[in-house]
């Protein structure tokens, strides 16, 4: 996009934005929760629809000349209950944590007991971090993957439930390569009366894409970011049963927030629309076909996978298991080449939250641009002589240069 009047008004400012595009441009975004916005979600966020105040809901709202904005907000609310199949739809949320929270405040009260994927194990934050708000109110029982498998044992999720008799029973992940098997997490809820809650912030595109399994239908209430794999703006929304939606509605205004950001809710109702649009169902596949292929081509150069493979858009590898390098070192070299990942605790690490064994990478950004599996083989191959060559400046510029390159063959949406 072009920034003609930030250009005038604020040079710096501009110089900036002009710096962040050559970066997107000229670098392979492998990060899994990062993404490209198309040209019309920009638009969308940066329109004027930033100018209203609009505290409330459709309809009932605390300020006067909402009548415009009341019908973006029921478009993102229509198309988002088409693309999930939801019964009732929230689409306030700031974010994906605020989101969570008012899922917590509706459905349960402080002290409550949780049952949470463990995020040293590839859970999130809000699913029970000690120094979270979800682990601070809340008493967060952890489940985990098996060493041996380093997948989630649902027997011993079973196990847990029976035992420790939570309130809630939260599934969903940050950094877990593998399906959730939704279904299972329901008949174990059912068994103690527990409610379900599921967080599928970084899947809800790969479901909207008819890609993997939704739990909409099982469960009680799902929030997802709208970022992600869904390629929207950032931001968040839940969805419930419609006997749960006058609870969830007030745990978001007045509980923990106050006016929407209506021109991200706009923003949202675009990207709906674009993922209900038969593309987007192919973007979907190609996505697990990228990040399939880009796991077994690092397998080829003997780098551990963690759980053996991959189901959805992400992976995990023990970097520091397969090549002596710690995911720290790994994040900062690629990082040299114009390649962005994160470093990212692997279960049962050894090594510290922000030194870890692992890192974490995902291909929705890179999918978007137009990559396909015959790319992941170049993708892995820059990668792996990146770190073979961490020490070698020359090699490293050299390597640099292929990975401009070859980014630029991939043009980025919104980016001219």
């Amino acid at each position: 996009m072009d920034y003609p009047d930030v250009q005038i008004q604020d040079p710096a400012l501009y110089e900036i934005i002009k710096r962040e595009e050559q970066r997107q441009k000229e670098g392979i975004e492998l990060i899994a929760s990062e993404n490209y916005v198309s040209p019309a979600v920009l638009e969308a966020m940066g329109s004027i629809l930033t100018n209203k105040y609009s505290e409330g809901y459709p309809g009932k709202r605390y300020y006067g000349g909402n009548e415009v904005i009341d019908q973006a907000e029921n478009l993102a609310i229509e198309r988002a209950r088409e693309l999930f199949g939801a019964e009732h739809v929230n689409v306030q949320p700031l974010s994906g944590s605020p989101a969570n929270m008012a899922v917590y405040m509706a459905l349960l009260n402080p002290g409550d007991k949780v049952l949470g994927f463990s995020l040293d194990q590839g859970g999130h934050l809000s699913h029970g971090h000690p120094l979270n708000f979800s682990g601070k109110l809340y008493s967060i029982v952890p489940y985990f993957v098996k060493k041996e498998t380093e997948v989630i044992d649902m027997d011993e999720v079973e196990e847990i439930a029976l035992r420790e008799k939570p309130k809630m029973i939260l599934a969903g992940f940050s950094a877990y390569s593998r399906n959730m098997d939704w279904k299972r997490f329901k008949d174990i809820a059912d068994k103690i009366g527990a409610c379900t809650f599921a967080d599928i912030a970084h899947i809800a595109g790969l479901i909207a894409g008819k890609q993997l399994e939704s739990p909409v239908p099982y469960f009680d209430v799902v929030s997802t970011t709208t970022h992600k794999t869904l390629r929207g703006p950032r931001g968040a929304i839940i969805m419930c049963r419609e006997k749960l939606a006058s609870a969830i509605d007030r745990a978001v205004f007045p509980g923990i927030q106050g006016g929407p950001h209506d021109h991200i809710n706009a923003a949202k109702a675009v990207a709906f629309g674009e993922a209900l649009k038969p593309e987007f169902v192919a973007y979907s596949a190609q996505t697990i076909k990228n990040a399939k292929a880009l796991a077994y081509a690092l397998q080829k150069r003997e780098y551990k996978i963690i759980s053996g493979g991959t189901d959805n858009h992400l992976m995990l590898v023990d970097v520091f298991g397969s090549k002596q390098i710690t995911g720290k070192e790994a994040e900062h070299v690629l990082e040299s080449v114009n390649i962005s990942i994160n470093k990212n605790m692997i279960p049962y690490d050894s090594r510290k939250p922000l030194d870890p064994s692992g890192i974490r990478l995902g291909t929705p950004a890179l999918t978007t641009r137009g990559a396909v599996e015959a790319d992941m083989e170049t993708v892995a191959d820059f990668i792996d002589r990146a770190l073979m060559n961490k020490d070698n400046h020359d090699e490293l510029e050299k390597i640099k240069a292929a990975v401009t390159k070859f980014s630029l063959e991939f043009p980025v949406p919104g980016i001219n």
